[in-house]
């Protein structure tokens, strides 16, 4: 049973400003070290950046409950399986918000636009 739909879409010209303007001090407060790590590895990591944020977006949309102090952008991390997969690595309180349910992901992204779609299901 589907229990939300979020998608966001981010300008990856406004993630790259951000990121030359306030550098790491943008970085640590939406990013975990891993996603940190991983785009500043990749050609253009405002993509990559970019990308990820869409992630969080659509998944705070799907659960219908924004960002809070239920909600952090850090307890939610974006990974790749092998198979090139995204999928979502949750922890903290956010972790509780997801109990008895299971989170489908997909993004895109262009050198000008990033998208994430997320499915929240009921297990």
């Amino acid at each position: 049973m589907i229990l939300g739909i979020g998608v966001d879409l981010v300008d990856v010209h406004r993630i790259d400003k951000l990121l030359k303007c306030w550098g790491e001090k943008f970085t640590s407060r939406i990013f975990t070290r891993n996603e940190i790590e991983y785009c500043h590895q990749k050609i253009n990591a405002a993509e990559c950046f970019a990308a990820r944020f869409a992630a969080k977006e659509a998944l705070a949309k799907a659960l219908g409950h924004g960002w809070c102090e239920h909600f952090k952008w850090t307890d939610v991390e974006v990974r790749r399986k092998d198979s090139g997969k995204p999928s979502f690595y949750i922890n903290g309180k956010t972790a509780r918000l997801l109990i008895s349910k299971r989170v489908l992901l997909t993004i895109s992204h262009t050198k000008s636009q990033a998208v994430a779609v997320v499915t929240v299901e009921k297990v």
